[in-house]
């Protein structure tokens, strides 16, 4: 492992309040399974079921990146990248206090890829297929896979849907809305592209009420770390080179997925996130729907002082990794003044660890959308990070 990286969970073997722009959307809230969440997860902790993680005091200000805090809960300063391992280490715990534990990945099952369809397109194979994510699951995607012979390996992409009916679909060629089919061009542009449903849109028949999950964030996660999974196995994909992309619902997934998992090299997000406190003036209820994190309101009590993680650490906990945020000036669901006063702090976590040019920000005139110039932008900056020739 890199110690650059902190302390990882290696693996073995919207919060947007706004649909995105012209979609209809349910927001999926059901107050009485947020509160069976609460209690379950406080009867789980209390039976020791899952792992005690350390407490997060309330009030502390998150920003503050350069401070970790010690077995005995003092204040000491981050200057070293084995300091910032600690602190790194703390907030993965505060975002598995929000999210839940990310579930164990030893003797994980066969990813039994089934193909359900397959269409041929401009220099590339498109599957319909769904794989086992865990037992009792099976998560819908699209898969592109490039015809075009070449005897070197090729990089995989994550790609993460925004909110939409339409799942996986909404980042194909025919997707219905402008600036979003970066699935369809990153495929045209060489990649093996994965694109899975997030619970529970597209053809994903997912039930938040039976599974085993303290939130749809969590559940995520762990689905997309299989889709990694599923990348790495395939014969043509080099295991080293796999990045993530995602816009609204998506942007912010691939955050989180990059930093639960070392293996995403890069990470681009399209009007993904602002900081709790500037999320409608702090007003964070749209973040606690079943398929986001209900903690956050029968736990927290939707006050984001709170809250035991907020995203200035999550683009911290990306570094060393190259991470490009798309952050519209007229982005209504992530006010791009949090993430303005986000990247300068995150910035110094990169220049710590070496690399204060793998943060990236763009800040484009337009409202909640990925426009084509800033989109081409980040595909050029993940080709040259996977080092994809075209």
């Amino acid at each position: 492992m890199d110690a650059r990286f902190g302390t990882f969970l290696l693996p073995q073997g919207e919060g947007g309040r706004r649909p995105d722009e012209g979609e209809n959307h349910r927001m999926f809230f059901c107050k009485s399974h947020s509160l069976i969440a609460g209690l379950i997860t406080t009867l789980l902790l209390l039976g020791g079921v899952l792992p005690r993680l350390a407490a997060e005091p309330s009030g502390i200000d998150h920003s503050r990146l350069l401070v970790y805090r010690d077995a005995a809960g003092a204040e000491l300063p981050v200057k070293t990248p084995a300091d910032w391992a600690k602190r790194r280490r703390q907030i993965i715990d505060g975002m598995q206090q929000a999210m839940g534990p990310l579930p164990s990945r030893t003797a994980l099952p066969p990813l039994d890829m089934r193909v359900r369809d397959k269409f041929d397109g401009d220099g590339f194979t498109r599957l319909t297929i769904d794989f086992v994510t865990e037992k009792n699951d099976r998560l819908p995607a699209l898969l592109y896979r490039p015809t075009t012979q070449r005897l070197a390996k090729r990089a995989g992409i994550l790609a993460l849907h925004p909110t939409s009916p339409l799942g996986k679909h909404r980042v194909t060629k025919k997707g219905g809305v402008p600036n979003r089919a970066y699935a369809y061009e990153l495929a045209r542009r060489g990649y093996v592209v994965i694109a899975p449903d997030y619970p529970p849109f597209g053809d994903y028949q997912y039930d938040f009420e039976t599974d085993d999950y303290v939130s749809g964030t969590m559940k995520g996660i762990f689905n997309h770390m299989r889709c990694v999974d599923l990348l790495q196995s395939l014969p043509e994909v080099d295991p080293g080179r796999i990045g993530a992309i995602g816009h609204s619902l998506g942007g912010h997934n691939a955050m989180f997925v990059g930093v639960f998992d070392p293996r995403i090299r890069v990470v681009v997000s399209s009007c993904g996130w602002t900081p709790f406190h500037d999320y409608y003036g702090g007003k964070i209820a749209g973040w606690t729907s079943d398929r986001y994190m209900p903690l956050l309101k029968t736990r927290y009590g939707l006050d984001p002082d709170r809250v035991p993680f907020d995203f200035y650490e999550v683009v911290a906990a990306l570094a060393p990794r190259v991470f490009f945020s798309s952050s519209p000036l007229h982005d209504s669901n992530f006010d791009v003044r949090g993430v303005k006063k986000a990247i300068p702090k995150a910035r110094e976590i990169y220049k710590l660890l070496g690399q204060p040019n793998a943060l990236h920000l763009r800040t484009p005139d337009s409202e909640h959308d990925f426009p084509t110039e800033v989109r081409h932008e980040s595909y050029r900056i993940i080709d040259q990070t996977l080092g994809q020739a075209r």
